[in-house]
Formats: C-alpha cells, structure tokens, sequence
C-alpha cells in the first residue's frame, strides 16, 4: 500500500515527489525532518531510522498519538460531526486542557474540516480558521492511518526549532528542510506556522544548513524562487522545481509556480 500524509498542510510535497525523487542521494543513515509538516517526503520514502521535528505542538502530538495510539485515536475520531455549530465548539476548546489523545483527534477534526485545511493560529497561538463548509469530508483513512502508524514506530518525533535536528544528525545523514517560504512580495508572506519566520530566521536557517554541511550530511532544502534565497545559497546546487500552489484568498494567486530545491551534493 502507498502511504499517504493522513493531514492536510499548506506547502505539502506530495505534488513535488516526483520531482524531488530525483534529487535524493543515492544513499544515507538517518533521514532527518526539521520542519516535518505533513511529512511527504517521509511517508514516501519509509526510512528505517527517522528524526521528525516541527514546531507546532499539536502537530507533534498528532503524529507522537497516532504511533502510540492509533486505535484509541480511530475510535476518538469517529464521534465528530461535519457540522458548523460542533465546528465551533472544537475549534473554541483549550487544547492544553485536553489529553493528548483528545487534543489529537481535535487536530485532525479541524485540520480536515476547516476552511482550505489550513492549520494557522493568532499571535496568542489560538486556532482561528473559519469552518470550511466542504459537505464530503472524509476525517481519516483507518488503513491508512493504521499503516502510518507502522511507518512512525522507529522515529524519533520531536516538539521544537528546527536547529535541534543538529543534535542527532552525523556524516550520511539526509536532511531535508522545508520551511516556511520566504515571501514573493511583501503582500503575499503566508505561514502555516504561529508567528513568522522572517529574513533572520531565513538567515540563520542558511546558517545551519552550512552547519550541517559541515559535518559531512546530504543536505536539502526547499524554497521560493526569490533573489534573497539564491543569496544565501550561492555556491550550492540550486535546482528548480514547478509547484502548484493551493491555498490562497484570491483564485488569481493559485497556479504553477517555481520554487528552489537547494543541495550540497550533485
């Protein structure tokens, strides 16, 4: 069975898989995800030994649950309603006041249902995306899910900033970083993340991807195709790819796009 992500995430990778199958080394030990999201690219390649890493909490929840849990979270998951009012009421619970089971079923509850399936929270880290109104909403896949479960037992699945990755990460290792892209213009800047990750955090990103370079690991990043990114790679195998970009406010700004998919090997 091919594995699918069982979440929806803004900029996932699964349209770019075979584009970026291309551009994997032949070989490596540990795969590390610093910014894992939806984790295509992982589910794609079933590494035997794996390190995942996000920021967001609840997504790091979600996937810890569904490796420890998966059955529990199955029954949790079909008591929800596709329904505005229930919508509402999910949306306005206070996650830290939840299990992690009961917080893990409410993620992948409004992840699914929400406007887009778009994941973003207010400067308070409050869940504010409006009900998405979509009447054929299909919550999970059990085999799937079950299957994902499986393929999570043997990583490492790990709440914080992505330069924690620098912790486990040796020669051979592949590191795959997939960040929140550096805006096109200045009205277009869109995160999937609380807060922002502006030009410093690019900086310092670029920064620890010569860290890693360093220590002998196959590093690859993707980005948006702008004169700042290419700044701070020059020098390093820089590869574009087409994407299509989903979710955006107005249907004008959907559509292929170009991004970078940076390397320091060949």
């Amino acid at each position: 069975m091919k594995l699918r992500s069982p979440i929806k995430w803004a900029g996932g990778k699964t349209q770019l898989l075979d584009q970026l199958d291309k551009l994997l080394p032949a070989k490596f030990s540990t795969y590390i995800e610093p910014f894992v999201g939806g984790g295509a690219l992982f589910f794609h390649l079933l590494p035997a030994d794996a390190v995942l890493i996000d920021l967001n909490t609840e997504l790091i929840n979600f996937y810890i649950t569904v490796r420890d849990e998966v059955e529990n979270l199955i029954e949790s998951l079909k008591v929800h309603k596709n329904q505005s009012d229930y919508y509402y009421k999910m949306r306005d619970l206070d996650p830290s006041k939840l299990s992690s089971l009961e917080r893990a079923s409410r993620f992948l509850y409004l992840n699914k249902t929400s406007y887009n399936g778009l994941w973003r929270t207010n400067k308070k880290g409050v869940f504010n995306v409006p009900f998405g109104r979509n009447k054929n909403v299909r919550l999970f896949d059990e085999e799937n899910i079950r299957c994902v479960s499986l393929a999570l037992k043997n990583a490492k699945i790990i709440s914080g900033d992505f330069t924690i990755a620098l912790q486990y990460a040796k020669a051979g290792d592949f590191i795959y970083m997939d960040p929140p892209y550096h805006p096109l213009s200045k009205t277009s800047n869109f995160t999937s993340y609380s807060g922002t990750f502006v030009e410093r955090d690019q900086i310092r990103l670029s920064e620890f991807f010569r860290e890693l370079d360093r220590i002998g690991a196959f590093v690859m990043l993707s980005n948006s195709n702008t004169d700042f990114i290419r700044s701070l790679y020059k020098g390093y195998d820089i590869r574009l790819v087409k994407a299509t970009r989903r979710i955006n406010s107005k249907s004008d700004g959907r559509g292929a796009i170009e991004e970078v998919v940076i390397r320091n090997f060949s």
